[in-house]
């Protein structure tokens, strides 16, 4: 069964982590999780994401769209990243979870993916 394992963080701990540590090695423990995930031939896809300074928001109401410049929703930590990968069970995708570095210093959902069939 495919989960996404979305990844939270507060941007603003996070660009003053960056800074301090250097991007380098604030990303390297994600890099050996997705290779831990390759090498168990559980991963099928997972990238970061652009800060949420950068997203646009549409929403349609009463038949007109709407578009928004940033994050619609304010919130204590944003979606900075996720992984998809594909293990027997929730036991399993939780364990992957535990494992990721977003987890050590933000939240990590797990969530089955609901696959629509055409």
């Amino acid at each position: 069964m495919k989960y996404m394992l979305l990844i939270y963080v507060d941007e603003a701990k996070g660009a003053q982590v960056a800074k301090e540590m250097g991007v380098a090695q604030m990303t390297a423990p994600y890099i050996a999780y997705a290779e831990a995930l390759q090498k168990a031939g559980v991963i099928r896809g997972g990238d970061r994401l652009q800060p949420t300074s950068t997203a646009t928001t549409v929403k349609v109401a009463e038949g007109k769209t709407q578009v928004l410049n940033g994050p619609y929703a304010e919130t204590k930590e944003q979606l900075g990243g996720y992984f998809m990968i594909d293990v027997p069970d929730l036991d399993t995708a939780l364990s992957w979870a535990a494992r990721c570095p977003g987890a050590a210093h933000g939240t990590v959902e797990v969530r089955p993916l609901w696959t629509m069939t055409t």
